[in-house]
């Protein structure tokens, strides 16, 4: 059923059984009113009487509106006077005040007719010494009071509750507009239109706040999409590049085998296969961390770890250590030892002399950060080569991005290692920006250091 059909129903029971019961009390409100004011009628006609036999003289008619019936009683019981209906007919009730000057009563039957029923007032007049009873009535008002009282009050609250489900269903449809609009606005948006953003209502409510979140989540789809078709142009551009240098070298053997031989064939393939196999090295890593697959929960020391990836390199340019105690982590091993050497890699890859390298621990707090309440651990690497530009310091964490492409494709890069190293980092809690420099390339990596590492431990063995 539809919602719009739901509010309907809805605002129409809901608005029937208000109105009915608006309708119900105000007939009973009116109902009470015009009893009061009949039985105060009532009784200013029985006191007139009283008086007047008080006075010694009694006026006739008793009754001035017709349908009022007045009679006189004795001390003995008997009618001594009454209205013309009530002629020769006994006493129409038999209560008295007792101890007050007058006392009401519904009174059915009896001097009545069958299934009528009267207000009965009693009042005391006294006269000679003793005390009459006058009994003044008028027929009973019925809880409609009047019939056309009653189909006006009632005919209103049908009236009102039509109103109200009418305009129920108004606001409803009304309200759902923008979410028809919406929805055929996404049914157009594919991926051949990704920009396209769903219209958002000028109202400030939810519908609103539904249709902002909704653009900002297509805007995150259509930056993941450009992204991914910007990826996989930069990826099969660089898985060719070195097939088709194998294809080069492997056509050049064939077709010219008496300039060339197996072992130079080979190595000249060697290079390009080492090429193409870090490039997929890179996709997998690359595919695991998007897909959020957790890693080890190890406590490292970052010195240490660094301490390590220096023993395994070629020294092609001169490094630099200061290695401080205290920078312990908790994490995966082998990514943080992979960031380290993508970062060393990256250094000696645009050095011209050296790499200078240090590992500290900095203190909670001192950045304001409230992910490092145990301190950071912080790895600094800063090479002596022509440095990068502060308009492209953002840039070359992007996948397949290098600012120097021939040299990065020489030197064996496969435009992939900084951007590991950053989903790497931002995935254990950390950073990995670049900083400012008097000259060449700062990166630094922070990342939250572990609860025991509050202390300062031994420093890293030289190594």
């Amino acid at each position: 059923m539809p919602i719009t059909t739901r509010i309907t129903l809805f605002a129409g029971v809901v608005a029937g059984l208000l109105c009915s019961l608006l309708a119900i009390v105000l007939m009973i409100a009116i109902n009470r009113f015009a009893v009061a004011d009949a039985t105060e009628e009532i009784t200013s006609a029985g006191g007139r009487v009283a008086v007047e036999m008080e006075r010694g003289r009694l006026g006739y008619p008793l009754a001035e509106r017709p349908g009022r019936n007045i009679q006189v009683v004795d001390p003995q019981g008997r009618v001594v006077a009454s209205t013309s209906k009530l002629q020769g007919k006994p006493a129409m009730a038999t209560f008295t005040p007792d101890g007050k000057n007058s006392a009401t009563s519904v009174v059915c039957g009896g001097v009545f007719p069958p299934g009528d029923c009267d207000i009965v007032v009693a009042q005391w007049a006294h006269r000679a010494g003793e005390r009459w009873l006058v009994y003044s009535s008028s027929p009973s008002i019925p809880p409609w009071v009047d019939p056309r009282l009653a189909g006006a009050v009632g005919g209103s609250a049908l009236a009102l509750a039509a109103a109200i489900t009418y305009l129920g269903r108004r606001n409803a449809r009304a309200s759902l507009r923008p979410v028809k609009a919406i929805r055929a606005e996404l049914e157009e948006i594919n991926a051949a239109a990704p920009h396209r953003r769903v219209p958002v209502p000028a109202a400030d409510d939810e519908i609103h706040d539904m249709a902002e979140s909704v653009n900002r989540t297509l805007s995150r789809l259509d930056t993941t999409l450009r992204h991914l078709r910007q990826f996989l142009s930069n990826a099969s551009h660089d898985l060719r590049s070195p097939v088709a240098a194998m294809r080069a070298e492997l056509e050049d053997a064939l077709h010219a085998p008496e300039e060339t031989s197996v072992a130079t064939v080979v190595r000249s393939v060697l290079v390009s296969v080492d090429r193409l196999q870090a490039i997929v090295q890179d996709l997998l890593t690359l595919e695991r961390l998007d897909a959020g697959v957790p890693g080890a929960r190890d406590l490292i020391d970052l010195a240490e770890l660094v301490a390590e990836c220096r023993i395994r390199r070629d020294r092609a340019k001169r490094i630099e250590y200061s290695l401080g105690p205290g920078a312990v982590v908790i994490g995966d091993r082998s990514q943080l030892a992979r960031v380290v050497t993508n970062l060393l890699d990256n250094a000696e890859r645009h050095a011209e002399t050296m790499v200078a390298v240090t590992v500290r621990h900095e203190p909670g707090g001192q950045c304001g950060d409230q992910r490092t309440p145990y301190g950071a651990a912080v790895l600094e690497v800063v090479d002596d080569g022509p440095g990068i530009d502060p308009d492209n310091r953002e840039l070359v964490f992007q996948r397949f991005t290098r600012l120097d492409s021939d040299r990065s494709r020489g030197a064996g890069g496969t435009g992939l290692g900084l951007a590991i190293a950053r989903q790497i980092a931002e995935a254990a809690g950390g950073t990995l920006r670049i900083e400012d420099s008097s000259r060449g390339a700062h990166f630094v990596l922070r990342l939250p250091c572990a609860p025991s590492a509050s202390g300062p431990t031994d420093p890293a063995p030289p190594g």
